[in-house]
């Protein structure tokens, strides 16, 4: 209740009211929610030192399913040991261990009305270490002679059940070059039950009597996200910073160098996520929990980024910052970056907004063509309905660099790089303090 004024209080002098005003409001403003003209302290000294020891020859390139890239996730852990951030739930010490498992087409036999079909008539694609059919277990699909069998095969391949697909001799062609994709390895998350596939070259009906047997080898593969948090006022909303760790590793020498160091792809984007978390947990306790995360596997199959969305509820998420090669400037300049699937939501709107009055700006991405929204660590968030986008700089089109020996930390613009980091901090606030939120991403099934 609101106290009536006493009757003896004396009138103050103008001047004091408005020091205690001035005093009062800035008391009760929340630690959090600094300015987004004031531009975030964060030290070009320490983004250089986190990309120089990721972009080290030491990491050999620090690709996944490797001892290399393992290491680098122990070096990414310590150091968001060492800002203090939680461990989050599923993690031991901000390692979020996980694996996927490779199998190879090994041994099988098909029989189609009683006849056994030689090895060079059918190939499988294993969905689990070992399948047994008979007549009536699995969908059949009959390819027949006038019919368009590599729509249809690769369809059914990508479909998500278990098929036995007859293929009419017609197609002999078209046979024998899906033979050469079947029998290689297929990869999956191992907590992933996947669908196994046999096509085979035969002319018989859909009613057709069969008995099919298959085995695959297995060889399971650890991997490593990397994960803290800093618990916010409401702790069922995230704001998700991301970036992937890995890269390709050794390469055919060139020039006598031989190891991909990814300086730009990604140890910008990963050094970017580690001073954000710095930067934000000098903050204070925030209104939106924040999440920081950097993915392994990104360049071989998206496993890293996929694993750690199965854990999270997606509709909990507000927003998701997935920072990817940052360390040279834009096609528009210095002091720009761009946003995929900016027409998507408001997620890019709201930084826009952050950023006026600023020497930053952030546009939509200028590269539409490359279908770049679903082709990072943010596809499997965004598919879901988050507001999850990538944000770059590099000019991806002209870059000599990409996926090259070449790509090492000389070849970045530190200066630019770090002047990237803090406008996505200053970018980020109103989200990070719930004064804004970006729309939702329409959901879409994955292709």
């Amino acid at each position: 209740m609101i106290q009536e004024p006493s009757r003896r209080a004396r009138s103050l002098d103008p001047g004091v009211v408005a020091i205690l005003s001035a005093a009062l409001l800035s008391a009760c403003a929340p630690a959090s929610a600094s300015s987004p003209r004031q531009t975030p302290e964060i030290e070009q000294a320490y983004v250089e030192r986190i990309v120089r020891a990721l972009a080290d020859d030491s990491m050999r390139g620090r690709e996944a399913f490797s001892e290399d890239a393992l290491r680098a996730a122990d070096f990414l852990a310590a150091e968001l040991a060492a800002i203090g951030l939680e461990s989050p739930e599923g993690t031991d010490g901000h390692i979020q261990r996980f694996s996927a498992r490779t199998m190879t087409p090994r041994d099988g036999r098909v029989r189609i009305d009683g006849r056994d079909l030689f090895p060079n008539q059918f190939a499988f694609r294993p969905g689990v270490e070992s399948i047994s059919w008979s007549t009536g277990d699995v969908p059949v699909i009959v390819i027949g002679p006038d019919d368009e069998p590599f729509a249809t095969i690769n369809s059914v391949s990508n479909a998500g059940f278990d098929a036995l697909v007859l293929v009419d001799e017609a197609h002999n062609e078209v046979f024998r070059q899906f033979v050469q994709i079947y029998r290689r390895s297929v990869r999956t998350l191992s907590d992933t039950v996947g669908a196994s596939v046999v096509i085979a070259l035969v002319n018989a009906d859909a009613d057709a009597a069969y008995q099919v047997s298959a085995v695959a080898n297995v060889v399971e593969e650890p991997l490593a996200n990397v994960v803290g948090s800093i618990p916010g006022r409401r702790s069922d909303e995230y704001v998700l910073f991301s970036a992937h760790y890995d890269h390709i590793g050794i390469q055919r020498p060139f020039q006598g160098d031989s190891i991909a160091n990814g300086a730009n792809d990604n140890a910008s984007g990963t050094a970017a996520v580690v001073a954000l978390a710095r930067y934000f947990a000098g903050q204070g306790t925030p209104e939106r929990t924040l999440l920081f995360a950097a993915f392994t596997a990104e360049e071989g199959g998206g496993y890293g980024s996929r694993y750690f969305s199965r854990q999270l509820d997606p509709d909990r998420i507000v927003a998701m910052f997935n920072i990817e090669m940052i360390g040279k400037p834009a096609v528009e300049g210095p002091n720009t970056a761009w946003i995929t699937g900016f027409e998507r939501s408001s997620f890019g709107r709201i930084l826009q907004e952050a950023a006026e009055g600023t020497e930053y700006s952030f546009y939509p991405d200028p590269y539409p063509t490359y279908g770049l929204f679903y082709r990072s660590d943010n596809a499997t968030l965004a598919r879901l309905g988050v507001p999850a986008h990538s944000i770059s700089t590099t000019p991806i089109d002209v870059d000599p660099d990409y996926h090259q020996v070449s790509d090492e930390v000389e070849t970045l613009d530190l200066a630019h790089l770090t002047n990237t980091v803090r406008a996505i901090a200053r970018g980020a606030q109103t989200i990070v303090s719930g004064r804004a939120t970006p729309t939702r991403v329409a959901p879409e099934a994955e292709n």
